[in-house]
């Protein structure tokens, strides 16, 4: 034998893990080493299930690592990620044993530097340019002048107060404030459902609806202006009915919602000054353009005065143009006399030729003529009625002939329907009284089986098994403390009831006393047992 042989152990010597075990061990390595990581990278895959958590992909020219954030991360991330977007992103480093993969736990995500959220930018406009978000065509005309004005922005800032003010010295109108936070998280679904809010209110309501709408915000970074770049924002924007003014930051900033806008204002103080004229400049204007009219006015009067002064000068001289109607009427007038004479005459003569003929004979004759016509119309009147009578007669006998044997079949058949409903009444009121006594017997069935369960669950079945129910001073004792406290205790069987007093027991149940057991022998102490844990001391 070898003195110098291998006592080295081999592989069937090397300790043995479980599955779960190697995982954990893997899970903790890992952990440990890399508790706080930031990293750079591109976006890949994204996913957002319904369950509200994030997966995405971080990955390189070489490599991918698989990223989560959980929902309540998502809430508090101040950019979102998206699919192509640079970032750094700051998390702890973790496995899923479930699939023997490794994965970071992002809190957080920062683009990684201006120019990834630039191109972030420029790539979400040509999207909304190529939907016809920022058509020209679809923008609406600021109204003139404006009776209501809403303006969404910080209550807290100094943007409210220059708007306000501007206002003021311009032209006073009534300014509805729908305050909402103007950077962060909370700013993009606060500024949109604003612009919606306004728009949905009814025309005529409580509250009444802006004629201009105005997304006011002071100047800042553009981390700070982002919330005006998110795509719900844009779309609210684009979707108003209400005219919009955009006056976000300083004239040198562009955010998304200036192009959906239907203006933009280099500054808030700008955008006050575009919703409303001077008013002072407006009633000077007004001023000037009544005083142009009444000039207007009366020199047109004046030029037509001069030209129907000249016209009156061109027209001949009044009796020249009525001279020669009226030596027409005068020469009418001569011969009208002697027109009526003859008109008179003429009239006259027709008149006697009529009166010639109108003799009384035939007057008479007349009259007579007339006469027999009546009659004749009369007869054949007379006739006709009789005529139509005997039809009517006829009709009416013929429907008389087939009313009777209609009656009577009426009659039986109404005769049938009765029995019919008669013997439908009496098989019903025979299905009722058996049902009655159906639901009699399950009822009186029930109550009996309610009773049985009354009678086994009362305490007075338990008192039968050999249980008593002691009361000390007319109360329920529970523990035998309760019952050493009482001064009076009495027992209660399922038979009667006993007073526990000195040297004897009465049987409240009956009025004579019962003597009380001999003491029996005295005997060794027995050690008494402890006490219910429920609190319920024992009578032995």
């Amino acid at each position: 034998m070898d003195m110098f042989e291998d006592t080295a152990p081999g592989p069937g010597n090397a300790p043995e893990y479980s599955v779960s075990e190697l995982s954990g061990a893997v899970k903790r390595v890992i952990e440990g080493e890399f508790g706080l990581v930031r990293v750079r990278g591109e976006i890949g895959r994204v996913s957002r299930p319904a369950s509200g958590h994030l997966y995405f992909d971080l990955k390189d020219d070489r490599s991918v690592i698989a990223a989560i954030s959980w929902k309540g991360q998502v809430a508090r991330m101040q950019v979102r990620p998206e699919e192509g977007m640079e970032v750094v992103a700051t998390g702890r480093m973790t496995t899923f044993p479930g699939q023997s993969k490794y994965q970071l736990i992002v809190d957080d995500v920062a683009p990684a530097g201006a120019g990834a959220l630039m191109a972030m930018l420029e790539k979400r406009r040509a999207a909304l340019q190529a939907e016809g978000l920022f058509d020209p065509a679809r923008k609406q005309a600021i109204p003139y002048l404006p009776g209501v004005i809403g303006v969404i922005t910080s209550p807290s800032g100094a943007v409210i107060r220059d708007i306000l003010h501007r206002l003021r010295d311009r032209f006073p109108r009534h300014v509805l404030i729908w305050p909402v936070a103007v950077q962060g998280q909370a700013c993009a679904p606060e500024v949109s459902a604003a612009i919606r809010g306004f728009n949905a209110m009814p025309a005529g309501g409580p509250v009444p609806r802006p004629d201009v709408i105005i997304v006011a915000r002071g100047g800042g970074s553009l981390e700070d202006l982002w919330g005006f770049n998110e795509e719900i924002v844009v779309r609210a924007a684009a979707e108003s009915r209400i005219p919009l003014i955009s006056a976000v930051g300083h004239e040198t900033d562009t955010t998304l919602i200036d192009y959906a806008a239907d203006l933009r204002a280099p500054t808030p103080t700008a955008a006050a000054e575009l919703a409303v004229p001077v008013r002072l400049d407006l009633l000077a204007t007004v001023a000037d353009l009544a005083a142009r009219q009444g000039r207007a006015v009366g020199y047109g009067v004046e030029r037509r005065g001069q030209r129907l002064r000249d016209l009156s000068r061109a027209l001949p001289r009044p009796d020249a143009m009525t001279g020669a109607a009226q030596q027409r009427l005068d020469h009418a007038t001569a011969k009208l006399g002697g027109a009526l004479g003859l008109l008179v005459s003429a009239k006259r003569g027709g008149f006697e030729r009529v009166a010639g003929l109108m003799r009384p004979e035939l007057l008479l004759g007349l009259v007579a003529r007339r006469g027999e016509a009546v009659k004749s119309q009369t007869s054949r009147l007379h006739d006709r009625a009789e005529r139509g009578f005997e039809r009517r007669q006829l009709a009416f006998d013929n429907w008389s002939a087939r009313l009777s044997p209609a009656l009577a079949g009426l009659l039986r058949r109404s005769d049938d329907q009765i029995a019919r409903g008669k013997e439908r009444v009496l098989q019903a009121g025979e299905r009722l009284e058996r049902a009655q006594a159906r639901r009699m017997a399950d009822l009186k069935r029930q109550l009996e089986e309610r009773d049985r369960m009354r009678l086994t669950l009362g305490y007075d079945e338990t008192l039968k098994r050999g249980f008593a129910v002691i009361r000390g001073d007319g109360q329920v004792m529970t523990s035998r403390a309760e019952a050493a406290k009482a001064v009076q205790l009495e027992a209660q069987f399922h038979d009667g009831r006993l007073a526990l007093g000195q040297g004897q027991m009465v049987d409240l149940g009956s009025t004579a006393p019962v003597a009380a057991p001999a003491k029996p022998a005295p005997t060794r102490p027995r050690k008494a047992k402890p006490e219910d844990d429920s609190g319920q001391g024992s009578l032995l």
